[in-house]
């Protein structure tokens, strides 16, 4: 097991650093650095001033030699002009001799937002918080709901109860969040139709979480990924009740219920282990949508702002916290099917 952590930890960050490497190299392209030399300088500047703007600040040297700075590993640049020395690692006001060398995602400084004006670690750390609570919340009805139709779906395979719920599983799976979002509003949280029981925006939950104000975005996402989950749990719950150990136990004269809760339910849950795990990554994702259709300021809007407003520092921050999850939510995935599988060996 030591040796498989130990391999996959490697695998994870040089993935890691391929996929921030090629998010940096994107949000660096000359257009972009054009336009923030323009928002902070002036949009009606001449191109030799965003470029000494650019030299100014750092961003004309090369792209490894930046993305190294980034990271933390190599020392950050600095310039003296007139006598003043600014660098990276300065901190306005701050005497040069006593700031430090490196000064990067490594030593926990995730540079500053030109568009909230605060520092990158401080606006992830709250939104994340927000957007945590709305997973939370969506992985308590979701992830319950899907097991329990799956389950019962492939319990009775063939028959009507299967069929509605198979049907209300792909419809579920193919409406996308924005569609189904837009109809929650329409329907729940608009006065003219006269059932105007929710609110159309969750900006409110941000300080006060209610089931008025928070239950349509967290529907929204649970629905879309409700209908994957009970899919692949009914597919893994139809092998699992044909399988021969089953009919022994038939035949044995064991009840119905003590097959399906003692010998068919943990073998049967195997592969939806896995996508559950998945979907935090997944989620993710939704989030960005969802989040954005109902005014919730989390992680996903703030994803959706950084974008807009080419607020490259943002831009990297949730680029990180992106991989980090996906990455962390696959190991987590790959060792829980080890455990749940006692066929599966680790060479």
């Amino acid at each position: 097991m030591f040796g498989f952590l130990l391999r996959r930890f490697g695998t994870m960050v040089l993935t890691a650093l391929c996929l921030t490497f090629v998010v940096f190299y994107l949000t660096n392209l000359p257009p972009n650095l054009e336009k923030i030399a323009k928002t902070e300088a002036g949009s009606r500047i001449s191109d030799a001033e965003v470029q000494s703007w650019l030299e100014k600040n750092g961003y004309a040297q090369p792209i490894l030699v930046r993305y190294g700075e980034w990271l933390g590993v190599i020392p950050g640049w600095t310039r003296t002009e007139d006598g003043v020395t600014t660098g990276r690692c300065i901190a306005r006001g701050q005497d040069p001799a006593e700031a430090a060398t490196r000064c990067g995602v490594i030593q926990g400084y995730w540079g500053f937002s030109n568009v909230f004006k605060e520092p990158v670690s401080e606006i992830i750390g709250k939104r994340l918080g927000l957007t945590g609570w709305l997973m939370l919340f969506v992985m308590l009805l979701m992830v319950p709901s899907a097991l329990i139709i799956g389950v019962v779906a492939g319990m009775r395979e063939g028959s009507r109860l299967d069929r509605s719920l198979s049907t209300f599983s792909i419809a579920s799976t193919a409406t996308p969040e924005y569609v189904s979002g837009v109809v929650f509003i329409t329907l729940f949280a608009t006065p003219m139709l006269g059932m105007n029981w929710f609110k159309g925006t969750a900006t409110s939950a941000a300080d006060d979480i209610t089931f008025w104000n928070f239950f349509l975005p967290v529907l929204t996402i649970a629905l879309y990924g409700m209908g994957y989950i009970a899919r692949m749990t009914r597919a893994s719950m139809t092998e699992v009740m044909t399988a021969q150990y089953i009919r022994t136990a038939r035949l044995k004269g064991v009840s119905f219920r003590n097959i399906v809760l003692k010998h068919a339910l943990r073998n049967a849950l195997i592969a939806p282990f896995t996508v559950i795990m998945l979907q935090f990554a997944w989620l993710l994702n939704g989030v960005v949508i969802v989040e954005t259709l109902f005014n919730y300021k989390g992680f996903g809007w703030t994803l959706v702002q950084a974008a807009g407003n080419n607020d490259i520092e943002l831009l990297l921050g949730c680029s990180v916290v992106a991989v980090f999850v996906v990455l962390v939510t696959q190991l987590i995935s790959d060792i829980g099917y080890v455990y749940l599988n006692p066929r599966i060996r680790i060479g």
